[in-house]
């Protein structure tokens, strides 16, 4: 049997380069928050995030209001069932700066535009999941 010393225990694991250091990402990129534009993509690309990073909502309020909601349950999320989702956002606060959140927790967030009688969310484009990882220092 070999040495312990020439095992590889570093496979698998493969950190972000800025994983230490939470990081302000603007949802979207400089597309920003609105209609048409496919966000689960966008997240699958811009991932991983971590626990501590902050994510920022930009929108105009005119000509096509937006809002931002968290959405409780996977199920929701696919359905885009509004009924028990919260609302983190409205129309009013994607100006300036944006709406920042903070992914606080270890646990799925299910994002949606719920504007539009939840129309930009149920065509599939306005909505998407994060799972922040946790960082491993």
């Amino acid at each position: 049997m070999g040495n312990k010393q020439d095992t590889n225990w570093n496979y698998g694991w493969h950190r972000h380069p800025n994983a230490s250091q939470p990081r302000r990402v603007e949802v979207g990129g400089s597309e920003g928050w609105h209609f048409g534009f496919n966000y689960t993509d966008w997240a699958l690309k811009n991932g991983p995030f971590y626990l501590g990073d902050t994510l920022v909502f930009k929108y105009n309020s005119t000509p096509h209001p937006h809002s931002v909601y968290l959405l409780p349950s996977y199920r929701s999320f696919l359905t885009c069932d509004l009924r028990w989702a919260w609302k983190i956002a409205d129309v009013n606060q994607g100006g300036g700066e944006g709406f920042e959140f903070v992914l606080r927790w270890w646990q799925p967030y299910y994002f949606a535009c719920g504007e539009g009688g939840g129309f930009h969310c149920s065509n599939g484009t306005m909505k998407f999941p994060v799972m922040p990882l946790i960082h491993w220092n």
